[in-house]
């Protein structure tokens, strides 16, 4: 068994040991969320304009693959289908009408005809010390002198400074995995919300890094206690009201299911996060 670590896994138990214990032992499925199935199809559109020639990556070209990708989305996750079916509020084509939205915000943002991405949805993965670190990187760019900017898109709001260490958390993490597996840290980290049209950028530096270094191992530890001890006690916060987990929760009156057959290894290797983009974002 790898020690294993990803930016989302590691952010949950940071925020709340139990919600780290939901999401990778116990493996509770979240409702389906309009917001995560929309930044989920807008980024799948924004990575796959890039197939296109420089000259054809224009907004209707980009309107033109929200109804293919949204077909793929749903083959893989038939459930979406229901939850677009079930709400009052929305069509598919007022569905399609509000991602459109987003991608013609990020057209006023960027110019696709002058950028050609190093990488897309790029797998990273590094050890450190025993570690492993890994994660999916939505954009790499690399100039003509090798320097790398780090792209993430977000399809809500730019976040309050309450929120804003998450996002960074996040881009910091990408950074110290492709310094420690290129050697070289990115130049810049760049987060691009699409809510609201603005663009947050940071240059990291080896401070920086070694410091989140230090951290993630740190974090690492404290798993290993609770998955040996199975204390997995819940934090609470003003993010609790956007918990999908509050019916199972102790701090909110509930009971967490039986931890399930296994639970300590689970908890050492809870993979990757996948590519669905949370509600948050």
């Amino acid at each position: 068994m790898v020690p294993a670590l990803s930016p989302s896994r590691a952010s949950d138990f940071k925020q709340c040991p139990l919600l780290y214990r939901f999401r990778a032992v116990d493996k509770l499925p979240a409702p389906p969320s309009p917001a995560a199935a929309r930044g989920t199809l807008v980024h799948a559109v924004l990575e796959r304009l890039f197939d296109l020639p420089a000259e054809q990556r224009t907004p209707a070209a980009a309107a033109e693959l929200v109804g293919p990708q949204w077909e793929r989305l749903v083959q893989e996750e038939p459930e979406l289908a229901e939850m677009i079916a079930g709400d009052e509020k929305r069509t598919v084509e007022s569905w399609f009408g509000e991602a459109n939205a987003l991608i013609e915000t990020w057209f006023g943002l960027e110019d696709p005809t002058r950028l050609e991405p190093a990488e897309r949805e790029l797998y990273v993965e590094t050890d450190v010390d025993g570690l492993v670190l890994r994660g999916y990187v939505d954009r790499l760019d690399v100039a003509p002198d090798g320097a790398m900017r780090v792209v993430d898109y977000k399809t809500g709001r730019s976040p309050s400074e309450l929120f804003e260490g998450k996002a960074l958390f996040q881009m910091k993490f990408y950074a110290l995995v492709l310094w420690r597996l290129r050697g070289e840290i990115p130049r810049l980290l760049q987060l691009v919300y699409l809510g609201n049209g603005e663009v947050v950028r940071y240059s990291p530096d080896e401070h920086d890094l070694l410091s989140l270094e230090r951290n993630l191992k740190a974090v690492w530890q404290a798993i290993e206690r609770a998955a040996t001890t199975g204390d997995w006690r819940p934090k609470t916060s003003k993010l609790c009201d956007w918990c999908d987990y509050r019916e199972f929760c102790p701090a909110w009156g509930g009971t967490p299911p039986p931890l399930p057959e296994g639970a300590t290894q689970i908890a050492l290797d809870p993979g990757v996060s996948g590519q669905v983009v949370p509600a948050d974002d």
